[in-house]
């Protein structure tokens, strides 16, 4: 078949893709090989692909591919996360618009719902992986709530109660508001906004005295429970003892004394409500006040709210400060700015709020997953998080992980009376009825006579089992895939999950396995676009991926998001590095095209310069693979890639191509011609992992090939010794061959006319490239000269002269002319330069780097006139 004239990319993509799964090489088994296994970080079933799972997947792609070339059992899990907040959210809103309310149906019959609605739009992020070119197992694809998942989930959670890690406690926890649900202190993100601060004056009871207090939540008034001042503040010596009467709800409070109110701080009067602040409840048990909770759960005010029952906060705070100023009780309002929690998930304000809620210990956890960073037995990649891991480890909090969701785990308690403690924790409910019996000494207890914990668990404590669960190491520790695949070699994730989700993998591996859960973690940057902005749908910033795949290739937006894309710095996302992208696919294809497009004679004998073309590209070749292996051992993927790009448009397309071209119309010699296919094939190796479509599609054009003689299951080229001297050699001989092409350029000279250039070698350079320079210059003669040649137009490399007579090939007069010109231009620019140096003033106060840069100017154009001296010189 003849080669298409154009790549098509999207016909290409199809076919191979298609071919890769029927042929099941992402597929892995546990075998005599070295494993080399990667966990996709499992993205929320319902969502779409957006630019960062682009940039993350194509990475852990590039590894897979190149890990497979490298005869290792490849192994890359792909799955999804069941996301309890954010699919709740949806499956509510999907209710709400069939004008069903949540809370008017039974668990049972909201999960139904829940389900068909992961059914319908659950795995579609997964499928547009695979335009991606993706070579993830697909056979393994797990989801955080299949059963064998769950089930992982729940014995964890009672092996880790019956430890003593897990307890139930009443605490002060973040509430989100609109999703209805505590967080944990990670899903909190805290952003400065500009706020009041509102001051109140509170009568004292019993006479006309007031005090003030400061506060940028007056709606909380109505929670207060206590003034406290300090026992050393002078000010308020007289108060001690009195009661203060809250405004609006008219209620008498203590006024306390402790020492944690800081006396320089504000007006040295604090309002305490314990149920809406977490210092303010360690204030309360200490001092033994009432809790008094004024908020619904949806943050509206309860029947403690008196007329502002069932208003918003925020409405509230506006109504309840006109009150108060109308009142008089309003003394004066600020700006003040101050860090608000907000809902990672939902983006509400977060209310502390006072909760039975259940917790896991961390501290202990979290010591060896510390330890591991620290000690490097991880590697974190790029290491500049680790101080940012350090602090959040050392500092780490209890994890809330119950939610008050539906969708999701739910907790394996059952209630059995109404005492603190009548509870059990156990995996299945038979067994809950066991516990139950034997705990309230009630052996007559039915299953009718158990509750279950409504609530579910964080989404978290399912992921953080991830590298585990999916080769089932939870209910099985001891079965073959876990031994074989755990720990896995590569996490690939954005680091703003190092904490939610890495940390806590890492926590759990050393919990359940006793050892680490991968080597290395590989931090990818955030994807911005040219104005640094981060990528979103609101600000509508965010190209359609499948959309840039549709117009680029695959292989182009792979080579685009890498392009600018170091570990763990953001990048800057361009769509032209797509069209660059897909221009080297095309670049690719059409050398290939050039060289089956040769004849090729089997008597035709090999010519020098194709000898020498080989020799020195198979030592380019061989150096770059070290550099690329390198880079790839810093995970610098991107300079690996830009590595294989320079090799492949520069070395390969636009010099070697041209070495060993034959003459127009003529064949070029078989040997040679082996070889070129032979380095090309060499090429796809190294192109495979980032290129996936493009090379493929060329290897299989080359010759017919059979399934085990595919490029996906090809073997990578072996690190072996090379010749830099070659590697240098050409180098000179390419400025050279550059020179040639400039002066052609410049006097119009065709290159289909021979010219003859002498050389002045005064560098004592290596003539291995000669015949190389006299075919890319189309040169007639080549000869040594030992002085410079008269009525020649020369050029320089290093010390080295050249010269080009021009006798017959260029007008010599106008040439002269043009000479001169350019010579006096080039003395008048000089001297320019050199009054500028020459003023003192100047070279003592410009900036080092702006001295340097005319120096430069001054040593180059002394050197073009140097040079254009020679020529006029020659000519004349």
């Amino acid at each position: 078949m003849a080669i298409a004239s154009q790549y098509d990319a999207k016909k290409v993509e199809e076919k191979w893709y298609n071919y890769w799964m029927e042929n099941r090489y992402f597929h892995s088994e546990v075998d005599q090989r070295e494993p080399y296994t990667i966990v996709i970080p499992p993205p929320n079933v319902t969502g779409v692909l957006h630019m960062g799972h682009m940039l993350n997947n194509t990475i852990q792609d590039v590894l897979i591919r190149r890990a497979r070339l490298k005869g290792y059992n490849a192994c890359w899990v792909p799955g999804t996360d069941h996301a309890s907040i954010a699919t709740e959210a949806k499956v509510v809103a999907k209710l709400k618009a069939e004008g069903i309310d949540k809370n008017n149906i039974s668990r049972e019959e909201f999960l139904e719902h829940a389900w068909e609605w992961t059914h319908k739009h659950g795995g579609i992020i997964l499928e547009q992986l695979k335009k991606l070119g993706a070579s993830c197992d697909w056979e393994r694809t797990k989801f955080t709530m299949d059963e064998k998942m769950s089930a992982s989930v729940i014995k964890v959670f009672v092996d880790l109660y019956e430890k003593g890690l897990v307890y139930r406690g009443y605490r002060m926890v973040n509430w989100d508001p609109e999703a209805k649900t505590t967080l944990s202190d990670e899903e909190v993100i805290y952003q400065e906004k500009q706020g009041k601060l509102y001051y109140l004056n509170y009568k004292i009871s019993g006479s006309e005295e007031y005090l003030t207090i400061a506060t940028t939540r007056p709606e909380t008034i109505l929670g207060d429970t206590a003034i406290c001042i300090n026992p050393n503040d002078e000010r308020f010596l007289h108060l001690k003892g009195k009661k203060a009467i809250v405004p609006v709800c008219d209620r008498e409070i203590p006024i306390i004394e402790d020492e944690y109110v800081d006396v320089e701080f504000g007006t040295g009067c604090l309002k305490v409500t314990p149920a809406h602040d977490e210092n303010d409840k360690v204030l309360g048990d200490k001092h033994k006040l009432e809790v008094i909770d004024i908020f619904n759960d949806d943050a509206t005010l309860n029947d403690y709210g008196l007329h502002y029952k069932g208003k918003d906060r925020f409405e509230v705070r506006k109504e309840i400060v006109a009150e108060l100023k109308q009142l008089g009780i309003l003394a004066k309002t600020e700006d003040y700015t101050n860090k608000v929690g907000t809902s990672e998930r939902t983006g509400a304000v977060i209310e502390p709020k006072l909760s039975d809620q259940w917790f896991l210990k961390m501290k202990e956890m979290a010591k060896p997953a510390l330890e591991a960073i620290v000690n490097k037995d991880i590697n974190l990649v790029p290491d500049k998080f680790l101080n940012t891991y350090r602090h959040w480890m050392e500092n780490v909090r209890d994890w809330n992980i119950s939610r008050q969701l539906w969708w999701g785990h739910q907790i394996p308690a059952w209630y059995f009376g109404d005492g603190k403690d009548d509870f059990v924790v156990a995996e299945t409910e038979a067994e809950a009825l066991e516990k139950a019996k034997e705990k309230s000494g009630n052996s007559d207890l039915k299953i009718d006579g158990l509750t279950r914990d409504k609530d579910a668990l964080d989404t978290w404590f399912s992921s953080w089992l991830w590298p585990m669960s999916v080769f089932n190491g939870i209910l099985e520790p001891d079965n073959k895939e876990i031994n074989y695949y755990y720990p896995t070699n590569d996490l690939v994730t954005a680091p703003e999950i190092l904490f939610f989700w890495v940390a806590r993998m890492i926590m759990a591996g050393y919990e359940y396995r006793g050892e680490r859960p991968f080597n290395s973690v590989y931090l990818t940057g955030i994807v911005r676009d040219k104005q640094r902005r981060k990528m979103s749908k609101s600000l509508g910033n965010s190209p359609d991926p499948l959309r840039l795949i549709g117009q680029y290739g695959a292989d182009g937006v792979r080579v685009g998001m890498l392009l600018s894309s170091p570990a763990g710095n953001d990048l800057m996302f361009d769509e032209e590095l797509c069209k660059q992208g897909s221009a080297f696919s095309n670049k690719i294809w059409n050398a290939f095209r050039l060289v089956k497009g040769w004849e090729v004679s089997q008597e035709t004998a090999q010519p020098e310069t194709a000898k020498i073309a080989i020799e020195w590209y198979t030592a380019r070749f061989r150096k770059t693979l070290v550099e690329i292996e390198g880079n790839f051992s810093k995970y610098r993927i991107s300079d690996a890639l830009m590595g294989t790009y320079k090799l492949v448009w520069d070395d390969y397309c636009s010099w070697f191509l041209e070495m060993v071209k034959p003459a127009y119309g003529q064949p070029i010699d078989a040997k040679t011609y082996q070889s070129v296919i032979a380095i090309l094939e060499d090429n796809l190796k190294l192109l495979h992992p980032f290129m996936p479509f493009v090379s493929e599609e060329i290897w299989q054009e080359i010759t017919e090939r059979t399934p085990e003689e595919a490029l996906i299951v090809a073997q990578w080229p072996e690190a072996k010794e090379y010749k830099e001297n070659l590697i240098a050699d050409f180098a000179f001989a390419s400025e050279v061959i550059a020179g040639i092409r400039k002066i052609r350029k410049e006097k119009n000279i065709a290159f289909k006319n021979t010219v003859d250039l002498m050389v002045l070698d005064n560098e004592n350079s290596s003539k291995t490239f000669d015949p190389v320079v006299q075919k890319m210059g189309n040169i007639e003669i080549l000869k040594y000269v030992e002085k410079q040649v008269e009525g020649a137009l020369s050029f320089r490399v290093k010390s080295n002269e050249y010269f080009i007579p021009i006798t017959g090939v260029v007008d010599v007069e106008a040439e002269i002319k043009k000479i001169e010109e350019e010579l006096k231009y080039t003395r008048g620019f000089l001297k320019s330069v050199e009054k500028k140096l020459s003023n003192e003033r100047f070279v003592n106060k410009a900036p080092e780097k702006v001295v340097a840069v005319e120096k430069a100017k001054k040593a180059d154009a002394e050197g073009k006139i140097e040079t254009l001296e020679a020529s006029l010189k020659g000519l004349k």
